[in-house]
């Protein structure tokens, strides 16, 4: 059986939301060429600013991705450490000992 801390579990319910939009998937392909400022990833998508600006904040707010402010422009790359550990509690969803899979008939 999996156990996850509640910490684990709240993290893992909190990245899954925030992957579970289309418009997040894109702009994590994006981000993982490189840092972007919004007005990048604007022309880039074909979304407006404040739309983006919505889903990059929830994508912060989960630490897949990091901001920085320069000047009048914020730029946004992706958290490596912060999708890795994603990645790894995932893992501990997708790989059972064989014994606990299923029989189908």
């Amino acid at each position: 059986m999996i156990r996850f801390s509640n910490t684990d579990r709240r993290r893992l319910a909190q990245c899954c939301h925030a992957l579970s939009d289309d418009t997040r998937l894109r702009i994590l392909e994006r981000l993982w060429a490189g840092e972007r400022c919004v007005c990048e990833l604007t022309a880039a998508l074909g979304a407006g600013q404040s739309r983006l600006s919505f889903h990059l904040k929830t994508l912060k707010e989960a630490g897949l991705v990091r901001d920085r402010r320069d000047g009048r422009w914020m730029y946004y790359s992706v958290n490596p450490e912060a999708v890795a550990e994603v990645g790894d509690l995932l893992g501990r969803v997708a790989v059972r000992p064989q014994h606990q899979l299923p029989v189908l008939a």
